[in-house]
């Protein structure tokens, strides 16, 4: 059966929530779907995977340490997570707390995988994947849900 990757990163547990957000989406799908912090994730963890969805706070404009050295350690594997799917969510502290650099910082390593990466045109603050300033509100948690729908859907199509 196909399989969704959530991996993430959080400091403060607005991330977090956003991630277990994602994962109900995906299980809406009826994929199988799973969690993992980033400094927990293997590159077995990710080659498993069918779909991918990658989440960090934002660190000066980009995503967290924790998920640089796991995409660092990626090249490892590279050319193995090549038409996965993938997508990505952050939070940040402010508004211009750099939240759309965070997730193409995080779709890059994605595109240079060979991943199918989606955003969701139809979100007014999720173009790229979903944004929450500080704590996730209500209606960010329903974009996260979507998101993690939508790959969940995706990877069925796909797979």
């Amino acid at each position: 059966m196909q399989k969704v990757l959530i991996v993430y990163d959080s400091r403060t547990g607005n991330t977090e929530r956003m991630a277990m957000a994602v994962l109900e989406g995906v299980k809406q799908s009826g994929v199988n779907a799973e969690t993992k912090r980033a400094g927990e994730c293997t590159l077995d963890d990710l080659q498993e995977a069918n779909g991918i969805i990658l989440g960090s706070p934002t660190h000066f404009g980009t995503m967290s340490e924790r998920m640089k050295k796991l995409i660092g350690e990626s090249v490892k594997i590279r050319g193995k997570l090549e038409n996965k799917i993938g997508a990505a969510f952050t939070s940040s502290g402010g508004v211009s707390g750099g939240n759309e650099t965070t997730l193409i910082s995080l779709i890059q390593a994605m595109l240079i995988h060979g991943m199918i990466v989606i955003g969701d045109p139809m979100e007014a603050t999720g173009h790229y994947g979903a944004v929450a300033i500080g704590g996730p509100d209500e209606r960010a948690l329903d974009v996260c849900k979507k998101l993690g729908k939508r790959v969940g859907e995706l990877v069925k199509k796909l797979s």
